[in-house]
């Protein structure tokens, strides 16, 4: 997974990509915001970006901003660092679009973990979205279900979308999430197997021979 760092500061830029990067992290950094943009807006961009508030160009609050704004559904998962700790700055920091927020000078471990817990939110976010998408489809295999469904008048077989014939367990199990258990109905039973229990029994009556 690729991380950002934004930090006009050289020193702690190259503090935090040295120190993301010896966790196994794949890290680059760049000294402004609109550089950061352009590689947060890639999509095969960082999903992690650790911006600095105060950059030359583009602060690291307007990134997050624009980030919201044209890439609304990536998936990015921005921390915030400034020197700012005011609960109006947290604030704003959030309003603007920030996932965290640390305040300087921060501790290096306490970093990690903050990584590490953005890892785990985009990962939740991402299997959501999965299964959201899932969702749609078997919602839009639902609603092809709601017309009308010509089947037979005498084997029971419904006509698909191809103009073949198919038993309705077949059908059903190939446009929803569904496996059927056959049984047998108390009418059918009296209608076609207590016959067939009948005959067995009376044929095996009429088979015994008394010595």
């Amino acid at each position: 997974m690729k991380i950002l760092v934004a930090d006009d500061d050289s020193v702690t830029q190259a503090l935090l990509v040295r120190s993301l990067s010896g966790f196994g992290h794949e890290t680059i950094g760049c000294d402004n915001g609109m550089e950061a943009l352009e590689h947060l807006k890639c999509n095969e961009g960082p999903i992690v970006g650790i911006l600095d508030w105060m950059m030359p160009g583009l602060d690291g609050l307007q990134v997050c901003q624009s980030l919201r704004i044209t890439n609304s559904s990536s998936l990015i998962y921005l921390i915030l660092v400034t020197s700012k700790s005011g609960r109006t700055d947290i604030i704003e920091g959030f309003e603007a679009g920030a996932d965290d927020y640390m305040t300087k000078p921060f501790d290096l471990p306490e970093l990690h973990a903050r990584v590490r817990v953005g890892f785990r939110v985009l990962s939740l976010q991402e299997k959501l979205g999965e299964r959201v998408q899932r969702l749609e489809q078997a919602l839009a295999e639902v609603k092809q279900l709601q017309g009308l469904l010509p089947i037979c008048s005498y084997c029971k077989k419904i006509r698909n979308d191809e103009n073949y014939w198919q038993q309705v367990e077949e059908y059903l199990s190939h446009r929803i999430d569904i496996q059927f258990s056959h049984g047998v109905c108390p009418h059918c039973f009296e209608k076609e197997i207590a016959p067939q229990l009948k005959a067995i029994k009376e044929s095996k009556s009429s088979s015994f021979i008394p010595s």
